[in-house]
C-alpha cells in the first residue's frame, strides 16, 4: 500500500492538465508523425511514446479526453466535451494504465448512449442501475503485458511472447 502510494504520488509531479493540451504540444513541435494530431482523435502509440521519451523524458499522466473516442459509461465532465478519464503513458511501452470515472447520472448516461447511436434496449439493465441509484465509482486497467515491458530487456509485445512460428519450431524439434 506504502508503495502504491508513493508510486502515485510521484507519477503526479507531470500531470498534463487536458488531453488539448498534449496535443497542441504535438501539433506545434514540428515533428511529423503517421498519425494524425488533432483534438477528437485519440492518442497512437507514435504519440504517446512522444510524450514521455522525447517531450518530458518521464512518465506523464494525460487526463480528460474527447468524450467522442470515449465509452458511453465515462462521466461527462462539465465542459460536455470531454470524460472523466486518464491514461498513465511511460517510456518505451506507452500506456501503461487506462482509467475513467463511471458516469451515474441516469438522464447523462442515457443521452451518452443515444448521442452514439446505440440502442437503449440492450442498455436498460445498465440504466435501472442509475435509475434506483448507484454511488460515484471508477474503474481502471493495467496492462500485465506492458508491465512485463517495463523490464530493461523487453521493449515491444513482440519482445514478451513469442510468434507461433517459434512455438512451434520448439515443439516440433
Amino acid at each position: 500500500m506504502n508503495w502504491a502510494e508513493a508510486y502515485v504520488k510521484y507519477m503526479s509531479q507531470w500531470l498534463i492538465d487536458k488531453c488539448c493540451d498534449d496535443m497542441e504540444l504535438m501539433a506545434d513541435g514540428g515533428k511529423k508523425f503517421d498519425n494524425k494530431v488533432e483534438w477528437g482523435i485519440d492518442l497512437a502509440s507514435e504519440h504517446e511514446r512522444f510524450l514521455t521519451e522525447n517531450e518530458f523524458q518521464k512518465p506523464v499522466i494525460v487526463y480528460n479526453y474527447p468524450k467522442g473516442i470515449k465509452a458511453f459509461y465515462m462521466r461527462l465532465n462539465d465542459d460536455s466535451k470531454t470524460v472523466a478519464a486518464m491514461d498513465v503513458l511511460v517510456p518505451k511501452v506507452g500506456e501503461l494504465i487506462g482509467g475513467s470515472q463511471r458516469e451515474e447520472r441516469y438522464e447523462v448516461i442515457k443521452e451518452r448512449i443515444l448521442e452514439m447511436g446505440l440502442p437503449l434496449k440492450p442498455y436498460e439493465w445498465y440504466l435501472d442501475l442509475r435509475r434506483f441509484g448507484t454511488v460515484k465509482h471508477s474503474g481502471f486497467g493495467l496492462g500485465f503485458e506492458q508491465c512485463c515491458c517495463l523490464r530493461p530487456a523487453l521493449t515491444t509485445l513482440e519482445t514478451l511472447f513469442p510468434s507461433q512460428d517459434t512455438q512451434e519450431e520448439q515443439i516440433c524439434n
